[in-house]
């Protein structure tokens, strides 16, 4: 690697007049990133012409010039539709190139799953980029692909340990994510008068004449527009005084200039895009590539084209602009349309076409619409809010009450609920219905609807709607995807037996259908009804049937096996989901789930926070009211009540923006913990009597694990009846599931607290310790041991001193703090006394056990993917793990981590040459 400058270079060229201060901040951000090993983002912003791609050119120079990979690439306006285009045009390409050719196949081989293939390529980047600063520059971030767009809006936080400086140049702020490295916004003005003059002294050698100031006046301050003037007056010879013939003021100045069949052949180019090829502007002419060589050489000459050898390119998008402007409105949207015409006839891919029919096709267009819905169809499982701006778009252009119209139509509303947009996906519906289809598009309609009136938690519309459809539908497929909806609205109802029915029946006909659609429904409702039943049994049944048949729903299944009390399965279930997981989000909850319940706080907390920024990474955060509630309970536990009321502020906000009705209980459970920790007792027992009460189906989910803390607060109340409910019920929950150790163990612990009972304390600590469940178990013993302590029993030491290390162990301070009080009391040698430390909020004895383990591995020179396999975790826990590190130990790079670890193996004894916890420091596992 090249030295680094020390001092400050001079301006390479004259197109960086007056650009000094702004050079100045890029070279520093450059050093930066050398020197700091830690990633940072650069955004260049400003009007076309401003110097943008002088600024970004000269950044690209610098950076080589320090030694870094680089990456540069360029977004085009026409390439909107095409996967990941704007990144692979600088990735693929270098010396050396930042990722191989297989590489980056592999990744378009996976680009359905967006989550996967933006986690992957920042794998792929970290490893090119361990101990070499990189850097990726994109021009015209305005036009990004949408997969490019969600990258660079993803992938940035993903590398902020990393030495990767990002340079965006664009003419709009891209708005990237706030939770990435520090970002560096770089506003472009016009130029001041005495930087043009500077400027035309560059460009004519000598004074600079008054006339030729009073021209450059003209130009706004744009360096663009201001160096085409001078490089015509410098072409001419002249002073600037009397103009010369060839004198350009502007760019149509030049375009006047040219032969009519160049200026028709830019003007078919422009239509085309900034970047062409000859082959496609002969066509949309109607001439051969070898009869416009005339044309082209003239267009090159003056400086309006470039060859890059494989396309033509404007040379500026301002003389794109000028061309395609000089078009009538009418010329352009014909051109357009003929050029989606020849691209499809050439036998080109839909999404090539796509942008020019955008521009050009009217309604009635049949195969624009059948382009448009294509193309739909193609990006809708990788971004599903192009997929439904493209089926609105279509649906505009059918003609209505046409078949076409309905299947777009339908398209739309599927399209719209992928991308979360439920309620215009409602309105979308409920337009088309209106328009009187024939019953079995009315049927299809309502079945496509079914999803968004789920997510709405519509149930009783939901229920309304798939009885008319099923009323009149022929369709066996359509009938068995509507009774399965039905069934799915019945589960939230009182009368599940029925509900189970109505399940088995829409089972039964997706089979005789041969319809997977309809079949995963079904499944999917006969596990919801399980669940709402209290009945893990069938829940795990119905849920691993569904996931043998579509593993997109391995999730539900490892949590189905969490609530009977089948850890190990779940654990296994969890690992089998592999590098490409089709809902990391869902999975992230699931492990999150899996930990909560074995009293891995720390990682439970890291996994939930995963799970909540991969939804927000896709906008669709159909989990973080429970997420939310988890770790505001999670709080709790460590005696943390702020961070537990701004998580609840978070549920509020939640609820209030994307109503729910399933949300219910666990919100009102939350706040009715929160209420009887703040003393305020009948408004907590208030808060359990509405989510019993307005929501009966969710009692089962609110009861499995928390019933017994629920009787607590309705004592607190002093509302016996209320707590003598809650206990009865998870009796009930109990004889449901004879088999599930917890629900037999927390019934007794209920029934102990309500009727005071000492001997259902001990069988219910003795149930307990068969199952898998520390925290509850810790529960049982601390109350059984308050209740010794009163009778001055000896035993009472062991119960108080086992639920102590239990919370201990699981970092749950502030309950072993609670028992320490009575523990104390229980022990009379100070010796066997246990002290509790609370763990620091900042420094290395502030880490996690498993924030530990990350921070060694990653000094020890792995990237994040080794490190999760060391580990056998997701990598997006890694990352997670790794940003709380860095900020627990005031560190923002991954060199100063590598110091403190070091620094920290000095105080404990270790193998010589290893760091504890970690592989050789320089032997990282790839």
């Amino acid at each position: 690697m090249r030295a680094r400058e020390t001092t400050s270079a001079p301006l390479s060229r004259p197109g960086l007049r007056g650009r000094e201060a702004e050079l100045a901040r890029l070279r520093a951000l450059v050093g930066a990133v050398h020197d700091g090993d830690r990633g940072a983002v650069v955004l260049l912003l400003g009007e076309p012409g401003i110097g943008k791609t002088v600024l970004f050119d000269e950044t690209v120079s610098i950076a080589r010039d320090h030694g870094f990979v680089v990456s540069r690439g360029r977004a085009e306006e026409l390439h909107e539709l095409a996967p990941l285009a704007s990144l692979a045009s600088g990735l693929l390409h270098g010396d050396p190139p930042l990722l191989a050719a297989a590489d980056f196949a592999d990744l378009a081989g996976h680009h359905d799953q967006r989550i996967w293939l933006v986690e992957r390529l920042a794998q792929l980047i970290e490893e090119r980029s361990a101990g070499t600063p990189t850097l990726i520059a994109i021009d015209d971030v305005h036009w990004t692909d949408p997969l490019s767009r969600f990258a660079l809006d993803v992938m940035p936080a993903r590398l902020a340990t990393s030495p990767v400086l990002w340079l965006l140049a664009g003419r709009q702020d891209p708005r990237l994510r706030g939770d990435g490295p520090r970002t560096t916004r770089i506003p472009l003005r016009p130029l001041a008068d005495a930087a043009l003059a500077e400027l035309a002294r560059d460009v004519l050698g000598g004074a600079v004449p008054p006339k030729v100031t009073d021209l450059l006046e003209g130009s706004g301050g744009n360096p663009f527009l201001a160096a085409e003037m001078l490089t015509g007056i410098a072409a001419s010879d002249g002073d600037g005084t009397e103009p010369p013939e060839r004198l350009v003021l502007g760019v149509r100045g030049r375009l006047a200039a040219l032969r009519p069949g160049t200026l028709e052949f830019l003007r078919i180019g422009s239509v085309l895009g900034s970047a062409f090829s000859l082959a496609d502007a002969a066509a949309l002419c109607g001439r051969t590539a070898a009869g416009l060589i005339g044309e082209l050489d003239e267009a090159i000459a003056a400086g309006l084209l470039q060859d890059d050898g494989e396309r033509l390119v404007f040379r500026h998008d301002l003389l794109r602009q000028a061309v395609y402007a000089d078009l009538a409105p009418s010329a352009r949207r014909a051109l357009h349309r003929e050029a989606a015409s020849r691209l499809v006839a050439a036998g080109r891919a839909p999404a090539d076409a796509v942008p020019h029919l955008l521009k050009s096709a009217e309604r009635g267009d049949h195969e624009a619409v059948r382009l448009l819905g294509g193309a739909a169809a193609d990006v809708l499982p990788v971004m599903p809010e192009l997929a439904a701006d493209l089926s609105l778009r279509a649906l505009e252009l059918a003609p209505p009450h046409t078949p076409l119209a309905f299947r777009v139509g339908e398209q739309a509303v599927t399209a719209q609920t992928r991308a979360g947009r439920y309620t215009r996906a409602r309105e979308t519906a409920d337009a088309l219905l209106a328009r009187q289809p024939p019953l079995d598009v009315f049927a299809r309609l309502q079945s496509a609807l079914g999803d968004t009136l789920w997510h709405l938690d519509d149930v009783h519309e939901l229920s309304r709607r798939t009885t008319a459809a099923l009323a009149v539908v022929t369709d066996p497929a359509i009938a068995a995807r509507l009774t399965a909806r039905q069934a799915l609205a019945q589960s939230r109802g009182a009368d599940l037996a029925t509900a189970r029915h109505t399940g088995e029946r829409a089972l039964a006909a997706a089979e005789r259908a041969g319809d997977r659609e309809a079949r995963v429904l079904a499944l999917w409702g006969l596990g919801e009804i399980a669940l709402n039943a209290g009945d893990c049994a069938a829940a795990v049944e119905h849920h691993t049937a569904l996931s043998a048949f579509d593993a997109a729903f391995l999730p539900e299944e490892a949590v189905a096996r969490t609530h009977q009390d089948d850890f190990d399965s779940a654990r296994r279930l969890l690992r089998t989901a592999g590098d490409a997981p089709p809902r990391p989000a869902m999975l992230m909850w699931a492990q999150g789930n899996l930990n909560l319940g074995l009293g891995l706080l720390d990682d439970a907390e890291a996994d939930l926070v995963t799970a909540e920024r991969l939804e927000a990474d896709i906008g669709v955060p159909n989990n973080r009211v429970n997420i939310r509630v988890n770790l505001a309970l999670l709080a709790m536990l460590r005696g943390d009540r702020e961070a537990a009321g701004e998580h609840l502020d978070v549920v509020r906000a939640t609820v209030a923006d994307r109503p729910n009705n399933g949300n219910h209980a666990a919100h009102q459970y939350l706040e009715a913990v929160l209420a009887d920790a703040a003393g305020e007792h009948a408004a907590a027992a208030e808060r359990l009597r509405s989510a019993q009460r307005d929501h009966p189906f969710t009692r089962w989910r609110l009861l499995r694990t928390q019933c017994v803390e629920a009787v607590r607060i309705a004592l607190h109340a002093g509302d016996q009846a209320l707590a003598e409910d809650l206990a009865a019920q998870a009796a009930d929950h109990a004889s449901r599931n004879p088999a599930v150790p917890t629900a037999r163990g927390l019934a007794a612990h209920a029934a102990a607290l309500a009727h005071a009972d000492r001997g259902l304390l001990e069988r219910s600590v003795r149930i307990l310790t068969t199952g898998p469940r520390p925290l509850h178990l810790a529960a049982a013993s601390a109350d059984l041991g308050r209740a010794l302590l009163t009778t001055d029993d000896t035993t009472a030491a062991a119960a108080l001193t086992g639920a102590y290390e239990a919370y201990a162990r699981a970092g749950a301070g502030f309950a072993a703090d609670r028992v320490r009080t009575d523990l104390d009391r229980a022990v009379t040698r100070t010796g066997r006394r246990v002290a509790a430390r609370p763990r620091p909020g900042q420094g290395w004895k502030a880490l996690t056990a498993s924030e530990r383990k990350v921070a060694r591995l990653i000094a020890a020179g792995h990237t994040n993917r080794s490190a999760a396999a060391d580990l056998v975790v997701s990598p997006h826990t890694v990352n997670t793990h790794l940003a709380s590190v860095f900020r627990k130990l005031a560190i923002n790079s991954r060199v100063q981590l590598t110091r403190l670890v070091l620094a920290e193996a000095d105080t404990e004894t270790a193998p010589a040459g290893r760091v504890p916890g970690a592989g050789p420091i320089t032997a990282p596992r790839r």
